[in-house]
């Protein structure tokens, strides 16, 4: 007998009811506001909209409203339901995955998705030469199409997280013919143009960019899904992303009514918004983890000597922090200790409880050990406007202060500190994760797994990880590949080539007006049903 692990077809009325591309986001029957313009703040401006080459999570998050894939990720942000296809198959020996393309689905230029369009997609995607995250793909050995809806993946080797990973933005599908038509002589030129004028399948298109200013975004007349009402999706004309770095202007705008919505509200004005009768302050779930990211090689940028390769400064650093005082002092405890380099949500999440709890003198004997407790500097860069980096690394110098450690603080915009990060030239940046792919195997490649990104720029490279990593990928056995997570995890945890600070949701605040906005614990920006109250 096959063995079959299919996601069901859905019609129409049956999408409907599972929100934004199968996002289980809920809706009233009744009539909704159709029409107008939202408004919505971020803090800083997306890079890159080609869904292969980008890195970023400014560029991820609205990525959904501009492209589709053909697996969606649930609103749970751990299982994944219908997009593009409408079910898949699995073979009995794993090595063969078939889906079924919907079918009617056009381009926001109008012209019809077809195979030939999917199969350039994944190949483009899965292509060792194309972006950090061509490993999603890596399994899939070749692509086939039969008939006018059948895609057929044959896969190397049984592939555990592939389902996952056709419902992250990589695996978006892209029209063939005219991206191969855009001005470039190579893939890379090509992506920089196209992605200053994205096509796609999604509920939106790129109108106009006016870089570190304004995004607008307009509803894509040829969108396949339609509404409670009936009606094609979106509810919105049109979409404006402003950009605006500074937390404490995010707000006054909102409050002032100025834009309809703003992200990264600072933790210590949660409480503030959430008495405020004119807003709706959102704590989304999510897998959020904030961290700083050390450079870890022996060698800084500017040819000094770099303290933290050794890793008992890093642990010493780590056990010198009060995590659970940072995070009254930074979230107003909204967050927890992280106990993993990954999320507590994370699936196959092994962690450390307490992880490097407090411990001001074992954090001075490991200095003394690595001949390190006389003292040193160190360099951390934050996202300036940021009230929480600024909170966080504030923190943090008052705690380091008692090992002798002085750290300097230095403010940057987003691009500045991409850029710097980009090219490993930095000691300490703040950052944070979240996950796009209900799976390990993500974090995993970007914060230990040396070839994708060098472990996250730090320069961090333990074999074992690496040779566990690509046995985890192979793995069908799901005992066996928790097994290997839980001591890469151990392993990279006890290397600590990060700060561990804390696990935290997503803050997000609405005026009273807007409706149907989500953000799913994977960090996309859902604005598919968002529609603005009269």
């Amino acid at each position: 007998m096959k063995r079959s692990y299919r996601l069901f077809a859905l019609a129409s009325a049956i999408i409907a009811g599972f929100g934004v591309a199968g996002l289980g986001l809920t809706q009233q029957a009744e009539a909704l506001s159709r029409g107008g313009k939202m408004v919505y703040a971020r803090n800083a401006d997306s890079l890159f909209l080609d869904p292969v080459l980008l890195e970023r999570n400014v560029d991820i998050w609205i990525l959904t409203n501009l492209y589709d894939t053909l697996l969606e990720p649930a609103a749970d942000g751990k299982t994944i339901v219908p997009g593009l296809a409408t079910g898949y198959e699995v073979s009995p020996d794993g090595l063969t995955f078939t889906l079924k393309l919907r079918q009617g689905v056009k381009f926001s230029d109008g012209s019809p998705l077809t195979l030939d369009d999917v199969k350039w997609s994944l190949d483009r995607a899965r292509d060792p030469n194309n972006g950090a995250w061509n490993f999603t793909l890596s399994s899939v050995d070749s692509i086939e199409t039969k008939g006018d809806d059948t895609i057929i993946l044959h896969l190397k080797h049984p592939d555990p997280a592939l389902a996952p990973a056709l419902a992250i933005f990589n695996s978006s599908i892209m029209p063939k013919k005219e991206f191969e038509a855009t001005a470039g002589a190579t893939d890379a030129d090509k992506a920089k143009a196209f992605g200053e004028h994205p096509v796609g399948t999604g509920p939106f298109v790129l109108d106009s960019w006016q870089r570190g200013t304004v995004m607008v975004l307009k509803r894509n007349p040829n969108y396949w899904q339609t509404g409670e009402d009936g009606k094609p999706l979106p509810y919105l004309d049109e979409l404006d992303f402003q950009i605006i770095p500074d937390d404490a202007t995010r707000i006054l705008k909102l409050q002032a009514g100025e834009v309809d919505g703003a992200e990264f509200i600072p933790y210590s004005r949660v409480a503030e918004l959430k008495a405020d009768p004119n807003l709706n302050m959102e704590l989304y779930p999510s897998t959020k983890v904030n961290y700083l990211t050390l450079n870890v090689r022996p060698k800084l940028k500017n040819g000094t000597d770099n303290p933290l390769a050794d890793p008992k400064v890093r642990q010493a650093l780590n056990y010198a922090l009060d995590k659970n005082a940072i995070i009254k002092v930074v979230t107003f405890d909204v967050g927890k200790p992280m106990q993993s380099y990954m999320s507590s949500s994370t699936p196959l999440f092994h962690g450390t409880d307490p992880l490097y709890a407090f411990d001001l003198d074992k954090a001075k004997a490991l200095l003394k050990e690595a001949g390190k407790d006389g003292g040193f500097a160190l360099s951390a860069m934050a996202l300036a406007g940021s009230a929480d980096d600024t909170a966080t690394l504030s923190t943090m110098q008052q705690m380091w202060a008692p090992l002798g450690v002085n750290l300097s603080i230095e403010q940057a915009d987003n691009a500045t500190m991409v850029s710097r990060y980009d090219a490993d030239d930095f000691q300490i940046q703040t950052g944070y994760w979240t996950d796009d792919i209900a799976d390990p195997s993500e974090i995993t490649s970007y914060f230990a797994y040396y070839p994708t990104t060098e472990s996250q720029h730090s320069g961090y490279n333990d074999p074992t990880i690496q040779d566990l990593f690509v046995q985890s990928g192979k793995e069908p056995d799901k005992a066996k590949r928790a097994e290997m997570y839980a001591k890469i995890q151990d392993t990279y945890n006890q290397a600590a080539p990060i700060i561990y600070m804390f696990e935290s949701p997503y803050t997000v605040a609405l005026r009273k007006s807007v409706q149907g906005f989500e953000q799913i614990p994977l960090g996309n920006n859902i604005f598919t049903r968002t529609h603005i109250e009269k």
